[in-house]
């Protein structure tokens, strides 16, 4: 008889060893996120509505473009993970006690590079053991060493297995045994088992399987999903596109500039549209650009009079969520400002902060600088700001 297979994807972390607003779990790799890769690939051994993902609330927007990209009629609604990712796996077991699958599968979301193959030699594992797990065996020589990094002994690595995802047992036997060990904490599900004197065995893992951790763990990732789609249909690789917006505002009367998303002190404002941010209306025209959907005036009409003195954060945040509803990501920003006044540099670290954070990617991919027009024309005049923005981007190719 076939065994009815259930899967918890533990998607709850932050990621904040990786360095980046968005956690990894929702970055795009070839045209999905790092999570959608996961439920796609356990979906082809299961039904959706047996594929459990377990997530922080507060990432509700980020997971909710992640499932727009692929086609998951019945995945139920996720559950709230816990403060450990032990809580966050008990929370989707027990979602899953009303489909009552024989087996289950728990897996990190932040492992896209997950196999058929794996799935499968785990699955078969579990005809004769409670519980199996994929593993690497260790090749490196390995060290014990004291906490100020001085070796105290060589220990052999011949009995030594790295542990992957997903780790699979019976699922009553795994349920049972986090209740029981609720609130203690385990580096994973499978030495649960152990402290019961469960035998788990180990099966075949694979390199491509390995967590994704840090940024350069990502662009491993990057070129594993690159080498998966060389003879897959283009529609699952990336292009990318350049996009180029130009703005200018007038000074009018008043004791400061919006820039960037900065207050930037001056003997004059900018007069226009919103709060006439011209660093911010730029770079919202050339994301625009980039994806061809128009400009900031078909979008947000300067005769709308909700509009009027609007922080124009809302502009950029709007076209930043279109790139991500078309499962894109934004590459690198570049804003210049062209004025002889106020003065620029003392303020461009905040307004890459400030427009970071609104694209929700990191800094280092955003960059702000200024220049004068040697006292020509009307910035030269000081009647006004001038500014130009370059963007990249990467959209899947449909």
């Amino acid at each position: 008889m076939t065994k009815k297979i259930g899967v918890v994807i533990v998607a709850a972390g932050s990621g904040s060893r990786f360095g980046d607003p968005i956690p990894k779990q929702y970055h795009t790799l070839g045209g999905k996120t790092v999570l959608g890769h996961s439920i796609e690939c356990f979906a082809r051994h299961t039904s959706f509505d047996l594929v459990q993902v377990v997530y922080n609330p507060s990432h509700q927007a980020w997971y909710d473009t992640a499932i727009a990209n692929i086609d998951a009629p019945s995945l139920p609604a996720p559950v709230n993970g816990g403060i450990t990712r032990q809580q966050s796996v008990l929370n989707g077991l027990r979602a899953l006690c009303p489909q009552k699958p024989d087996i289950v599968l728990i897996h990190d979301a932040a492992r896209p590079g997950i196999s058929d193959e794996v799935i499968e030699r785990v699955v078969a594992a579990l005809e004769t053991k409670a519980g199996a797990i994929p593993t690497l065996a260790v090749t490196d020589t390995i060290k014990q060493t004291t906490s100020d990094g001085v070796i105290t002994q060589t220990i052999p690595r011949e009995s030594l297995q790295r542990a992957q995802t997903p780790q699979g047992f019976a699922f009553d036997t795994i349920l049972m045994a986090h209740q029981k060990y609720e609130g203690q904490e385990f580096t994973d599900d499978a030495a649960l088992l152990e402290a019961m004197g469960i035998d788990v065995i180990c099966v075949e893992g694979t390199s491509s399987n390995d967590k994704i951790t840090r940024r350069d763990d990502f662009d491993r990732a990057q070129d594993w999903v690159n080498c998966t789609n060389k003879d897959t249909p283009a529609m699952q690789q990336e292009e990318y596109r350049a996009g180029t917006g130009f703005d200018v505002h007038r000074f009018a009367q008043g004791d400061h500039c919006i820039l960037c998303g900065v207050k930037v002190p001056h003997t004059a404002r900018l007069e226009g549209h919103s709060d006439a941010d011209v660093g911010l209306h730029t770079l919202t025209d050339a994301i625009l650009g980039a994806i061809g959907a128009g400009d900031i005036g078909q979008h947000f009409p300067p005769s709308d009079m909700q509009w009027k003195g609007a922080a124009s954060d809302i502009f950029l945040k709007h076209a930043a969520d279109l790139v991500r509803k078309r499962g894109g990501r934004i590459v690198n920003a570049d804003v210049t400002l062209i004025c002889e006044r106020p003065k620029i540099g003392p303020h461009t670290m905040a307004m890459r902060e400030k427009v970071a954070e609104i694209l929700e990617i990191e800094v280092d991919r955003v960059n702000v600088k200024a220049t004068t027009t040697e006292r020509l024309g009307f910035t030269g005049r000081e009647e006004g700001i001038a500014a130009q923005a370059a963007v990249s981007i990467a959209l899947p190719i449909r």
